[in-house]
């Protein structure tokens, strides 16, 4: 992240985007929606490790980019690429929807390779474009739905954990922890949890075993998981 100024503005960002798209983040210190946006930029930003570049202006401090942008409003959010605006948008967004929006930005540039990849549509291929681009949702959806098809419930879940948030990647995820635990599998595990709970703090093969099975059932089923690390706490402390 770099703090751009109307003096370093051509530098830092027009001529900067030549090589690296930029995202360039309008904001003010007194502006509540931009406090909030702006960290959730920074680690989607961060996300790319480098391929993009997250510029933030202070408005109040450089009239001059907030007038060439016909700023009306902030936060006000630009997608800069070989020196001109490619996409945009006005006040707070979901972090979902930012990712989408740092993700065209990393299309325009490796898109062609990411959409052969995609189309070819195996695990490998897959998987190199998500080496390339981390946030490119359409790879990591595919190779989702492909490891569920494998019966790597568990591996498809990892694969979409970055991208909770998107409608889609939420319903896959859905379908992997029921593939990743069945009801019969998750009675079983909750029962032992039940039969060790008395003993975990004065047996440590059962308190070992507890934590063992916990694992096990956040895969398929995350919440159910979080009550029983509240029950194992209670208990030990």
């Amino acid at each position: 992240m770099i703090d751009v100024t109307d003096a370093t503005f051509q530098t830092e960002v027009i001529e900067r985007s030549a090589t690296t798209p930029v995202v360039l983040d309008l904001w003010a210190p007194w502006c509540g929606p931009c406090r909030t946006l702006g960290p959730m930029l920074e680690k989607v930003v961060g996300e790319t490790n480098g391929r993009v570049v997250l510029a933030k202006v202070n408005v109040d401090e450089n009239p001059q980019i907030s007038a060439a942008f016909r700023v009306q409003s902030i936060p006000a959010v630009y997608g800069i690429a070989n020196g001109q605006p490619v996409d945009g948008f006005m006040g707070a967004q979901p972090e979902a929807e930012l990712r989408q929006f740092v993700n065209k930005l990393l299309v325009g540039d490796l898109g062609p390779e990411l959409e052969a990849l995609v189309q070819a549509g195996d695990e490998a291929s897959l998987r190199r474009a998500l080496e390339l681009d981390p946030t490119y949702e359409p790879a990591a959806l595919t190779l989702a739905q492909l490891l569920l098809g494998s019966d790597q419930a568990a591996e498809a879940l990892a694969v979409l954990e970055p991208f909770a948030g998107s409608e889609m990647a939420d319903q896959l995820a859905e379908l992997a922890r029921e593939a990743a635990l069945s009801s019969d599998a998750k009675g079983s595990i909750e029962a032992r949890l039940a039969e060790l709970l008395d003993t975990v703090k004065v047996d440590d093969e059962h308190r070992q075993e507890f934590v063992a099975l916990l694992e096990d059932l956040t895969v398929g089923d995350p919440s159910g998981a979080a009550e029983w690390r509240k029950k194992l706490s209670t208990r030990l402390f």
